[in-house]
């Protein structure tokens, strides 16, 4: 399968990248500029000379022509990504990672975009795609981490029950995670908004927590 990562120079998506890559996905990092996603995919590869990494860059184009796409840009930004390449997203499954949120003080602050979440956005503005919401609480640093597990649940929805078995499956190969069907994409909203808590205790607690909830027995990977 070939993963491929719109907005894959940031650090979220370039770290996302290189977890995928190292657990067996192709992935193609993709940018406005193809010639700073070569570089980022090259310093991945460099970082890890131990690992055989199939990780590539290439425009946003590239990114999108591949099977499986995640939308790692800024939140704000995101609908209006996917609508300017849907020639090629149409059909596909179409993961959305961004987190709409503000930091006044020392606060961080959820908001609230279109639709109520910035995955409800995304799918409202690309009705063609599949959309789901995932990755939102993996920390960017741990995921660069490539030698160290993720200890962390993953909580995933979206209304395409196939396309929420994909994604599933994407993050049950990733060491330390564990998919779980958090039911359908409205529930991105309070997803989404949870992170702005997780950042607010990293702050406080000067960590970086993951949450972990208690009591599932099933296979994550057996879906709903």
């Amino acid at each position: 399968m070939r993963i491929g990562i719109l907005g894959g120079t940031g650090p979220a998506g370039s770290a996302l990248g290189a977890r995928l890559a190292s657990v067996g996905f192709d992935v193609v990092l993709g940018s406005r500029s193809k010639e700073r996603a070569i570089e980022i995919a090259a310093a991945v590869k460099a970082k890890w000379p131990a690992l055989t990494l199939a990780i590539t860059g290439g425009d946003n184009d590239d990114a999108s022509a591949c099977d499986v796409i995640v939308l790692a840009t800024p939140w704000d930004s995101a609908a209006t990504t996917a609508v300017d390449h849907l020639a090629l997203l149409r059909g596909k499954v179409v993961i959305s990672m961004a987190n709409a949120l503000v930091r006044v003080g020392h606060e961080f602050q959820p908001l609230l975009p279109p639709r109520g979440s910035v995955a409800a956005h995304v799918q409202a503005a690309v009705p063609e795609c599949r959309v789901v919401a995932a990755f939102h609480h993996l920390p960017a640093t741990e995921l660069g981490h490539l030698g160290d597990p993720i200890d962390s649940d993953v909580l995933i929805c979206s209304d395409y029950a196939e396309a929420k078995k994909i994604a599933m499956d994407i993050t049950a190969h990733i060491p330390g995670c564990r998919p779980l069907d958090a039911g359908e994409l409205s529930n991105a909203t309070a997803i989404e908004a949870f992170t702005a808590v997780l950042l607010q205790l990293n702050v406080r607690y000067k960590t970086r927590v993951a949450p972990k909830l208690n009591g599932i027995k099933k296979d994550p990977r057996a879906g709903a």
